[in-house]
């Protein structure tokens, strides 16, 4: 039985002032729940409907915006998540995450530059933001920028000393601007707790001859075509 979200949702009282500051908590606490019940039973688009309801409740609701441009995001309509995600960072210039997701969002759409600056801005307000640091790397490494990329992952390895996927970029990274013993280093320690990804490393590392680093500076770009692994 589907779940329904009642017209009397959005009804206003009968002064026309509009709704009452009781009624309107009571509504937004109805409409909070039909949006879980909907999101719980993996009904997308009714918890879409639900959430936009409540935003036209509340427009400032911060979690609400988040969970419906995580709801559009997950249905690959990128367009309307990163509105969302935009208008939720107007709503809190401050919440870290909200970047970090305009970020994720712009980086699927092939905008590197809106991309780098919402990771940049995540980092730059939640210096602890490790995933931040990760999505910032893949960007700059996709931009050509690989020098600046080994900061971030660097970055990222500090925050997260037993992930293995910023170890990962971070050898293929020194490895491609022609810095094997550092390469093989990252690989080493890699290769103390995670000895599948480490040995995914050690092929890669054997298997892929590094850039012309320095032929391609003298001609004003650096490739961009370095191997990358998804972050879960």
């Amino acid at each position: 039985m589907p779940i329904r979200s009642s017209a009397r949702a959005l009804r206003y009282n009968k002064a026309g002032d509009g709704m009452t500051a009781i009624a309107r908590l009571m509504t937004r606490i109805r409409l909070r729940c039909l949006a879980y019940a909907a999101v719980l039973f993996k009904r997308t688009p009714e918890a879409i409907g639900v959430y936009r309801q409540l935003i036209t409740l509340a427009p400032h609701d911060a979690v609400a915006r988040a969970a419906l441009g995580n709801l559009y995001a997950e249905s690959d309509d990128l367009t309307a998540a990163v509105r969302e995600f935009e208008q939720l960072v107007e709503i809190d210039p401050l919440a870290a995450d909200a970047w970090f997701n305009l970020g994720f969002l712009h980086d699927k759409r092939e905008e590197l530059g809106a991309a780098e600056r919402c990771f940049r801005k995540a980092v730059e307000l939640k210096p602890s933001l490790d995933r931040a640091w990760y999505g910032l790397g893949l960007v700059l490494i996709r931009d050509g920028r690989l020098d600046a990329a080994i900061d971030a992952f660097n970055r990222n390895i500090k925050l997260q000393p037993f992930s293995p996927y910023g170890y990962y970029q971070l050898g293929m990274t020194y490895h491609h601007l022609g810095r094997s013993s550092d390469a093989w280093k990252v690989y080493e320690r890699l290769a103390e707790f995670e000895p599948k990804f480490s040995a995914t490393l050690k092929r890669d590392l054997q298997r892929t001859a590094p850039r012309a680093v320095a032929r391609q500076r003298d001609e004003g770009s650096v490739s961009k075509e370095v191997t990358t692994v998804e972050a879960v």
